[in-house]
C-alpha cells in the first residue's frame, strides 16, 4: 500500500513522543500541548468532514492570527482539502475577487468581518460561512466542538494540491498559485537539513513566531519548520519589540522581515546578552539593506542569514548555516533546485552578469490556478520557471536580486503590485494616467509613490488620491507619497520610464 504523502501525515509523525509536552506558548500565556494539535485540527477535520463536501473543496481563510487558525490549516490539510490563505488587510473589492476565482466551498472569517464577508460569499454561491476569532470564540469552534477528535489524514499522492497563495504579476490580475503536499514537505525537508534545526536530542529548538500566517514566510517556512522539527513555539499575535527581546533568552531561532529586524534595532534591550542564547536569526520576504545586515552583527554578534523565495516555488535560496553569509546576498540554491541565470534569449550569461533568475525542483509549484495559458508562458521548455526576478550569480553561487522585472514592492514584507493601484488611481475622476514605483525606505524598506497626470483642467491633489486610494484596497498598499505631475516620462516605444522616476521622486523617506 503506498505511503500516504498528505503534509499533516509528515508533520504529525514529527511530532515529539511526550504529546503533553508544550507545543505553543503565546503571548496571552496560554499554553497548547501537541495532543492539543493533533485533538483540535482532527476535531476541525471531522467537522469539515461533515459538511459533505465535493472533493478538491478549497477553504477561504480570512482570520487574525490564533492557534485555532493553525489548527484549522492543519485539519484542512489532513481532511485533502485545499487551503487558501487571505491577507487580513483585504477589503471587499479584493475579497470579492478571490472569492469569485477560488468558488470556495467554505469561507472562515473575523466575526467582526462576517456581515460584508458572509454577503459577498453568499452571492458567489459560497454554501458555508463560518467565524473565527483570535480569542477562542467563532461558529467555526462551536460547530466543532461536538465532532470526534479522532482522524486519519486523507490519503494523498504528492503532486495532489494542497495549497491555492494568491499572488499577482504586472497585469495586476491576482494569480492562485497551486502548491501540492510535495512542494511544500520537500522544501520543509530540505530547510530541516540547510538550517541545522536540532532535534530534542541535541536539546531542541524553540521558535519565536512572529509573522502572520496568511502567507508564504510564517506559515510554510516558520511553521512547517518548527512542526517538522517537533519543535516548540513562543507565539505572537501581534509582533510586539519588547516580548520579543523578553523571549530571545528561551529560544533559539527567530524569523523575520528586514522591518522587525530594524524595529528590534531600535530597542535598548537588543545586545549581545539578550541574544546570547539564539542560535539562528532568519530575514526573508524582502530586500536586507547592508546597513541593517551591518548594525545587527554589531549588536548582537550574530550574522543575520537571508534567504529567497516566492509563492511560486516556497523557498529557492540560502545563505549557509555553516559557512560565509555575505550581506546583500541570497545565498546559493538549496539543494535539489536548480538555478539559472539567462539572457533576453533565454540563453545562461556568464558568471556574474545579470539576467533573469529561472528555478526548477521539487518545491516549484504546477501552475496557477484556472489559468493554464499563463501557466505556460511563466515555464520555458525545459521546465524552468521564470521567476520574474533580476539577479547575478558569483562564481561561489552565492545569488544576488538586483531588480524585480515584474516591477513588484515589497514594502515590509508584503508584496504590493503597482498595476492594481495603477487601475485604481487612473479611475479617480481627473485623473489621465498614473504610475507607481517603489521607493526606498528606512524602516519598510520600500514604499509605493505615486505619480498621476491630471486630466485638462483638473485640479489634483495628493493628499486626497491617497485617501481615496486607503478607502480601496489594504493600507500596506497604499503609497506613503503622491505627485501630481504634467507627463510622465516615455522611450521611444511610448513605455513609461519607472527608472526616471525613481530617480526623480526616489530620496529615502
Amino acid at each position: 500500500m503506498p505511503t500516504n504523502a498528505n503534509l499533516y501525515q509528515a508533520l504529525r509523525d514529527a511530532f515529539p513522543a511526550d504529546q503533553g509536552s508544550t507545543a505553543i506558548e503565546t503571548d496571552t500565556g496560554l499554553f497548547y500541548t501537541w495532543r492539543d494539535l493533533e485533538r483540535g485540527s482532527a476535531m476541525l477535520a471531522n467537522f469539515l468532514k461533515s459538511l459533505d463536501l465535493p472533493e478538491g473543496s478549497r477553504i477561504a481563510v480570512q482570520v487574525d492570527k490564533s492557534v485555532e487558525a493553525l489548527m484549522l490549516y492543519l485539519a484542512t490539510l489532513r481532511a485533502g482539502l485545499i487551503y487558501v490563505p487571505l491577507n487580513t488587510a483585504y477589503q471587499s473589492a479584493e475579497m470579492a475577487y478571490f472569492i469569485a476565482d477560488a468558488e470556495p466551498a467554505v469561507v472562515v472569517c473575523s466575526a467582526h468581518h462576517f456581515g460584508w464577508v458572509s454577503q459577498l460569499a453568499f452571492q458567489a454561491g459560497t454554501p458555508w460561512v463560518f467565524t473565527l476569532n483570535d480569542d477562542r470564540t467563532g461558529s467555526l469552534l462551536n460547530r466543532a466542538a461536538h465532532a470526534s477528535d479522532q482522524h486519519t489524514p486523507v490519503p494523498k499522492q504528492a503532486a495532489d494540491l494542497a495549497v491555492i497563495i494568491y499572488t499577482s504579476g504586472t497585469t495586476g490580475r491576482s494569480k492562485g498559485a497551486m502548491l501540492s503536499h510535495g512542494n511544500m514537505l520537500s522544501n520543509a525537508q530540505v530547510l530541516k537539513s540547510y538550517w541545522g534545526w536540532r532535534s530534542p536530542a541535541q536539546g531542541g529548538d524553540v521558535l519565536i513566531h512572529a509573522l502572520p500566517i496568511f502567507h508564504l514566510h510564517g506559515l510554510f517556512v516558520a511553521i512547517h519548520g518548527a512542526l517538522i522539527n517537533g519543535s516548540k513555539m513562543i507565539w505572537c499575535g501581534k509582533f510586539d519589540t519588547k516580548f520579543v527581546i523578553q523571549a530571545l533568552p528561551r529560544a533559539t531561532v527567530f524569523m523575520g522581515v528586514p522591518t522587525l529586524y530594524v524595529r528590534l534595532l531600535a530597542e535598548p534591550g537588543l545586545t549581545h546578552e539578550a541574544t546570547s542564547h539564539m542560535r539562528l536569526f532568519i530575514s526573508g520576504s524582502a530586500p536586507l539593506l547592508l546597513d541593517t545586515f551591518q548594525a545587527w552583527q554589531s549588536r548582537t554578534g550574530h550574522t543575520l542569514l537571508e534567504r529567497y523565495g516566492m509563492s511560486e516555488t516556497v523557498m529557492l535560496t540560502s545563505n549557509p548555516y555553516s559557512g560565509e553569509r555575505r550581506g546583500g546576498t541570497v545565498g546559493a540554491p538549496l539543494p535539489g533546485v536548480d538555478l539559472r541565470i539567462v539572457g533576453e534569449q533565454g540563453q545562461p550569461v556568464p558568471t556574474g552578469e545579470i539576467g533573469d533568475i529561472e528555478v526548477r525542483g521539487p518545491n516549484v509549484f504546477a501552475g496557477y490556478w484556472r489559468l493554464p495559458e499563463k501557466t505556460a508562458q511563466e515555464f520555458t521548455a525545459d521546465g524552468y520557471f521564470k521567476t520574474g526576478d533580476v539577479g547575478q550569480q558569483d562564481a561561489d553561487g552565492y545569488v544576488t536580486i538586483v531588480g524585480r522585472s515584474k516591477d513588484l514592492i515589497i514594502s515590509g514584507g508584503y508584496n504590493v503590485y503597482p498595476a492594481e493601484l495603477e487601475r485604481f488611481i487612473n479611475d479617480l475622476p481627473g485623473v489621465l494616467e498614473s504610475a507607481v514605483v517603489g521607493v526606498p525606505h528606512a524602516d519598510l524598506g520600500e514604499v509605493g509613490l505615486a505619480v498621476v497626470v491630471p486630466r485638462a483642467d483638473a485640479q489634483l491633489e495628493g493628499t486626497h488620491i491617497l485617501a481615496r486610494l486607503k478607502a480601496a484596497v489594504a493600507n500596506y498598499k497604499v503609497p506613503r507619497h503622491c505627485v501630481v505631475v504634467p507627463e510622465l516620462p516615455r522611450n521611444a516605444m511610448g513605455k513609461v520610464q519607472k527608472n526616471l522616476l525613481r530617480e526623480q521622486f526616489g530620496a529615502p523617506h
